[in-house]
């Protein structure tokens, strides 16, 4: 079974992460969700990303907002692949976003629109070969 592995940086992103858990569940996908700060708590993060793959992840899907250092962290420590989803809090979200899209070469970060989880969902699927489910277009 495809699983993915979605990560925020604080609970109050839950809500708009967990956007992308039905379409990927649709998709007969397993979703785990998580909540752990890249700036807060480092080896916590740099763990998650690290045993990804040994616990049968095939995607880390990560929302971040302000700094957005979240993803960037994520993809540094696995060779999964990570979609980032910059979340709005300042400036827009804008600043999320250019923290998103702007990793050094060697750390690969796929980039989603602003509080897109959903695009992120939909992306995975298609990283895993899954078709989608019953969500569609959601």
């Amino acid at each position: 079974m495809s699983r993915v592995l979605i990560l925020m940086g604080s609970e109050s992103d839950r809500e708009r992460m967990e956007r992308a858990v039905p379409i990927l569940e649709d998709a007969g996908v397993e979703v785990e969700v998580a909540v752990s700060s890249a700036h807060r708590e480092p080896d916590r993060t740099a763990e998650f990303a690290r045993t990804a793959e040994e616990k049968g992840f095939g995607v880390v899907i990560c929302g971040a907002g302000l700094s957005a250092a979240l993803p960037g962290v994520v993809a540094a420590h696995t060779r999964l692949p990570v979609i980032g989803v910059p979340l709005s809090a300042a400036l827009g979200g804008l600043d999320a976003l250019l923290s998103t899209v702007q990793m050094p070469p060697g750390v690969p970060v796929a980039c989603v629109g602003i509080d897109n989880s959903n695009n992120a969902a939909h992306l995975a699927l298609r990283i895993l070969g899954v078709p989608p489910g019953g969500a569609g277009g959601s």
